[in-house]
């Protein structure tokens, strides 16, 4: 090619992203953009990374921006009371999420967090992982039996779906519907919310709370506290135990719906975070066989996996008055998308940043945000990826996919809903 025609060409690729930052709206998206978002983020981040979108919000892409909304909880709301009315009305979908943790201020939130702590600890965690391995040691043998699975429900999913089960108390056979009603609830959150994704998702809380009343009454009455698990913290520190007022206690509403919290956080952060990191390995066969042989890089390797294809994409805040990002002018009550996926790209944050590197550092991404709302179980889901993803290397010589997978299809939660792979020793 030419000097002029390559210079032609660039300025062509240069129009055509600017022509895309320019014309980007959360609620019309493709299915290429849900393949494959990152074009348009390099975009937006390049030509208009403080983004107004049509309804008059704003999109974060630069590493930077976000960080300081995340980090500024006095100028930045996480409380959705207002934000997702027009979606939710008064339905259980709208009691759900604005009861539970992640979408609220202090105090409720530092009362609620404080309550979830003790089974984050560094000493919680170390008596799990005996549990996450023998897990996924079952899960392994299925899988080298069989020589072909679907990674996904045979594998990322069954992890974390057993270990919240076994964290709730949740009777073994009666696990079936776990998956089912996070996907539902957390479908709800998507940009665009169809009547039938509203449907189904009022339906799954309906009927995870009706569940969960049931099993905690029969604690009540048998007075069966396991203290190993959280639903026994939970059950302890509520005033639906003790017959009191709920001050500093939870309320049995505020019970329930962090119980389901902690069964959709907990389920899809570390369902996608294993599925797209086996994903990544498979697209780059160099990384894996090289994590293959030097398997104390594990804890690198995940946190690379977490940056490059962030299980949650996007997150949301409120400006509490008048302020200013990025030089940008903003009024109270502007609503901001932080586009985590973006951030973990941004260039001046990360050299190179579309490569796959397993010995990145510093890693210093958003995948589990930061600051007060830094996810609770952060690490455990490490330690979930790190146990399944390194045995799963050690246990079998070849891994590969064995017919065309299916992307989720949401932008707020990116990973698979199905990923055929076949596995040999």
């Amino acid at each position: 090619m030419s000097a002029a025609a390559a210079a032609a060409s660039g300025q062509s690729a240069e129009v055509r992203a600017r022509r895309t930052a320019a014309e980007f709206d959360l609620r019309r998206l493709s299915a290429e953009f849900l393949d494959d978002p990152y074009p348009t983020y390099r975009a937006l981040r390049q030509f208009d990374p403080i983004h107004r979108i049509p309804d008059g919000s704003y999109f974060l892409t630069r590493y930077d921006d976000c960080l300081a909304v995340y980090r500024d909880v006095d100028a930045w709301s996480s409380d959705k009371r207002l934000d997702f009315r027009p979606n939710f009305a008064d339905s259980l979908l709208y009691e759900h999420h604005t009861t539970s943790l992640v979408f609220n201020d202090p105090p409720y939130h530092t009362r609620v967090r404080r309550l979830l702590a003790p089974a984050f600890t560094p000493r919680a965690l170390r008596a799990l992982q005996p549990r996450i391995e023998a897990l996924v040691d079952r899960l392994l043998e299925s899988a080298a039996t069989r020589g072909e699975i679907d990674l996904i429900s045979d594998f990322a999913a069954a992890i974390p779906v057993q270990l919240i089960g076994d964290m709730l108390g949740i009777p073994q056979d009666e696990r079936g519907p776990l998956r089912g009603w996070s996907l539902a609830i957390l479908g709800a959150l998507e940009p665009v919310l169809s009547p039938e994704k509203f449907d189904g998702g009022a339906e799954a809380v309906a009927d995870f709370k009706d569940y969960l009343h049931e099993i905690i009454l029969s604690r009540l009455r048998t007075g069966n506290n396991d203290p190993a698990e959280i639903l026994s913290t939970l059950i302890g520190a509520s005033a639906f135990a003790s017959g009191t007022e709920a001050g500093e206690r939870l309320s049995q509403l505020e019970l329930i719906h962090n119980c389901i919290f902690l069964l959709n956080a907990g389920h899809e952060t570390t369902t996608n975070l294993i599925g797209n990191a086996v994903d990544l390995l498979i697209r780059h066969p160099q990384a894996m066989s090289d994590l293959r042989e030097h398997p104390d890089v594990i804890e690198t390797a995940v946190e690379e996996f977490l940056r490059m294809e962030s299980s949650n994409q996007l997150g949301n805040r409120r400006a509490v008055s008048d302020t200013t990002l990025g030089g940008v002018d903003i009024a109270a009550g502007t609503y901001v998308h932080i586009c985590i996926g973006a951030a973990n790209r941004d260039p001046d944050q990360f050299p190179d940043p579309d490569r796959l590197d397993i010995r990145r550092q510093p890693n210093r991404h958003l995948a589990f945000a930061t600051g007060i709302h830094a996810c609770a179980g952060m690490s455990l889901a490490r330690m979930e990826a790190q146990v399944a993803i390194g045995r799963l290397l050690q246990r079998f010589a070849r891994i590969e996919r064995s017919g065309p997978f299916v992307r989720g299809g949401r932008a707020r939660f990116r990973g698979f809903s199905s990923y055929p792979v076949r596995v040999c020793a």
